[in-house]
């Protein structure tokens, strides 16, 4: 029976979850492909031996050895970050091979070379497993949305972020405490900068806006905001007004234009994002075609993200047998249709805002800073103050009407200088949905 033989740079928790998976679903590969799926080789520089399972494996330090290896056809690239990992992608597609990889932070920034290279090379990239975790949101948008155009993007894209906010949200603990929990659970890093500042976030909605909408985009076009900064009383807040905070991946298409962002945002408790809670992840399309479609499921994890890099290899593997590589461009869009974007500029956005504005309780202070926000044309729905206890600062909530980013930004600034002020303002976007 034919085979499809593959190698594994990094050995972690995700190549060990590929490798059990090809393991334990050996005779059902088989049975899909019509061809014996081989883990030929596995290289880590940390890792001494294999599991038993896999005494048939050739385990090395050098991942040469891998590229040198003329009966591998296939490279899965598990090491993440973004060198010696673009090097190493580079180097496998340069030798003929296809490659497999969960690397969105490379892919964000480095894509557009390493998709170009696998054009010129006749090979394919799979990166199913970069958004997402096992869900199957890559396929989804590049196959099964195929005849749409894709007016929006939004989603809860990062585990830690979500389950940090769901445990605030259920039990009013304070942020630091539970990233600490997080931490010693294994649901975050112990440097969680990428997960809580949302930089995990906006690497991979840089990946579903390329995809989407047939646009270079990259990491660094989108504006990221981190959850660091919300307290149990924002999550209290959020409550009354009848809303749930989430960490947010946005993006709306203008036709001329797209916006790029990721931020906490506060959800109706009646739309379906602002109920996935914990270390869920969901990701929802509007398609002009089919309307809204959400995917959900575990965004993380050795056998959620090692079924998705699986799905590659099969993926690329029946393409391999039956003569038809590329079929299906890796972006969707032929390459000669991926243009440049335009990004909407933060400044032009518009939605209701959610402000809390820490102050010393003097008469005067409510008049003033309703002031500012009228000399900026923003309408305030709702005022709400605390009451204050052994002369300390008080909060003072608004929610307003639909208000402007730039005059928000200028309103902000103004109120923040003001004596009484005694701490920043906290800004929070809240959901509309366009339809």
């Amino acid at each position: 029976m034919k085979e499809i033989r593959v190698g594994i740079i990094g050995f972690g928790t995700v190549g060990s979850g590929l490798a059990q998976t090809l393991y334990e679903q050996k005779e059902r590969l088989t049975q899909k492909t019509g061809a014996v799926v081989v883990l030929a080789r596995v290289a880590d520089i940390n890792i001494k031996c294999l599991p038993n399972h896999l005494q048939g494996t050739v385990l090395t330090a050098d991942a040469n050895d891998i590229f040198n290896d003329p009966s591998i056809h296939i490279v899965v690239e598990l090491i993440g970050g973004i060198e010696p990992a673009r090097s190493f992608i580079l180097k496998a597609i340069s030798k003929g091979k296809h490659v497999v990889t969960a690397n969105k932070a490379l892919l964000s920034i480095h894509g557009r070379e390493i998709f170009a290279a696998a054009v010129a090379n006749g090979v394919e990239v799979g990166f199913e497993a970069s958004v997402g975790g096992g869900i199957p949101v890559i396929k989804s948008l590049k196959e099964s949305l195929v005849a749409n155009r894709i007016e929006a993007i939004q989603g809860i894209m990062n585990g830690t972020a979500n389950y940090i906010l769901t445990q605030m949200t259920d039990h009013g603990t304070p942020f630091a405490e539970v990233l600490k929990d997080a931490q010693q659970k294994g649901f975050a890093e112990a440097d969680p900068t990428y997960d809580v500042e949302g930089i995990d976030t906006a690497h991979k909605l840089a990946i579903l806006m390329t995809i989407a909408y047939g646009l270079h985009v990259k990491f660094d076009d989108i504006t990221v905001e981190g959850i660091s900064g919300i307290r149990p009383i924002d999550i209290d807040f959020a409550r009354e007004f009848g809303c749930r905070i989430k960490l947010l991946a946005i993006s709306r298409n203008h036709g001329d234009h797209v916006e790029a962002r990721v931020h906490p945002t506060m959800v109706p408790v009646d739309h379906m994002l602002a109920n996935i809670n914990g270390a869920f992840n969901a990701i929802q399309f509007t398609g002009d075609t089919v309307g809204d479609v959400l995917l959900y499921g575990l965004g993380a994890g050795m056998m959620p993200t090692g079924s998705a890099v699986a799905a590659d290899v099969v993926d690329i593997g029946r393409n391999i047998l039956s003569g038809s590589i590329n079929r299906v461009p890796a972006l969707s869009y032929l390459p000669e249709y991926i243009g440049e974007p335009t990004i909407t500029p933060m400044s032009r956005l518009t939605c209701p805002y959610y402000f809390r504005v820490t102050a010393l309780d003097q008469p005067g202070v409510l008049s003033t800073i309703s002031g500012i926000f009228g000399k900026y044309s923003i309408s305030i729905q709702s005022v709400i103050q605390k009451g204050r206890q052994d002369d300390e600062p008080v909060h003072i909530v608004f929610r307003t009407h639909l208000a402007s980013e730039e005059a928000v930004e200028k309103a902000i600034g103004e109120i923040d200088a003001l004596p009484f002020c005694t701490d920043t303002t906290i800004k929070i976007r809240v959901l509309v949905d366009e339809k």
